[in-house]
């Protein structure tokens, strides 16, 4: 994997000079409430400490108490102030009492993170018994933030707030193989969200998608475990959130994606047929 400090320079050949100015983000959010989501590893963990210094209020949701407690205990010598959450995202009746508690604890949601996410690469043979698969990566990557953004929808056009959407860049790609229900379930959102977009900018809420390359934190481990791969940092990742938050952007991707996406278009026959080839070869 590739080492953050060597390979600095490969989030900056993806995102130029997205490096946030601290002070003016957190003059930006002073007294501001925002709810992030698979906030205990990664991505979630490092933006939770980019923002512990600014007077803002946190409602940091995971799955697992005993690491978001310990986060709240990092948090609290800090400026911010944290409410912890261990709910399963997954479980619709649990997101539902989440989302009825934050409205009944604090005046209103002013920044909605959907970092949580479940990445699953496996290919269709050896997925044919396994329908669950396709079932808990549409859960939590499509119906929990689909659920969490009605259910927050009044406050945060009350705030003229902003919904930001932690994505991948290969939703904007041609589809690859082991991938399908990863990618089908992550496309499906950022579909919802783009589609939602211009109705909710009305109301005065912004939308902003980020599609992130590959991000070295826990999720990618069991698929690239021990291999060298180009990849940003969970710090660099926070960092470009940081950024989106300060300039409210609607859309923050790679500088090349507009190449990928348009051989996606030209060669997508051509793309498919050599991936075939591969797969034979490597059977």
């Amino acid at each position: 994997m590739f080492s953050s400090h060597s390979y600095r320079w490969y989030q900056y050949a993806l995102f130029p000079f997205l490096r946030p100015d601290r002070n003016r983000l957190s003059q930006q959010l002073n007294n501001k409430t925002i709810l992030i989501t698979g906030a205990s590893y990664g991505i979630g963990e490092t933006l939770v400490a980019m923002l512990s210094g600014m007077n803002i209020h946190l409602i940091l949701v995971a799955r697992t108490q005993e690491k978001l407690s310990q986060l709240k205990q990092q948090i609290e010598p800090h400026v911010a102030s944290c409410q912890i959450f261990a709910v399963d995202l997954t479980q619709q009746d649990r997101t539902e009492r989440l989302i009825n508690e934050v409205k009944q604890r604090y005046g209103g949601i002013d920044i909605l993170i959907n970092n949580a996410g479940k990445s699953i690469c496996r290919s269709i043979a050896d997925s044919t018994d396994r329908l669950h698969d396709f079932q808990r990566t549409m859960a939590l990557n499509y119906f929990a933030p689909v659920q969490l953004c009605m259910g927050l929808l009044p406050q945060l056009k009350q705030n003229q707030g902003q919904i930001i959407n932690i994505s991948a860049v290969n939703v904007l790609l041609a589809p690859a193989p082991y991938w399908a229900a990863y990618q089908a379930s992550k496309s499906a959102f950022d579909q919802w969200f783009r589609c939602a977009e211009p109705e909710l900018q009305v109301s005065g809420v912004q939308l902003t998608s980020i599609y992130l390359p590959l991000v070295n934190t826990r999720m990618i481990q069991p698929t690239y475990a021990n291999k060298s791969v180009p990849a940003i940092s969970a710090p660099q990742a926070a960092e470009i959130i940081c950024r989106a938050i300060q300039t409210r952007k609607p859309c923050f991707k790679p500088l090349w994606t507009i190449f990928g996406q348009l051989g996606s278009v030209i060669f997508n026959r051509w793309w498919v047929m050599g991936c075939a080839h591969y797969l034979k070869r490597k059977a």
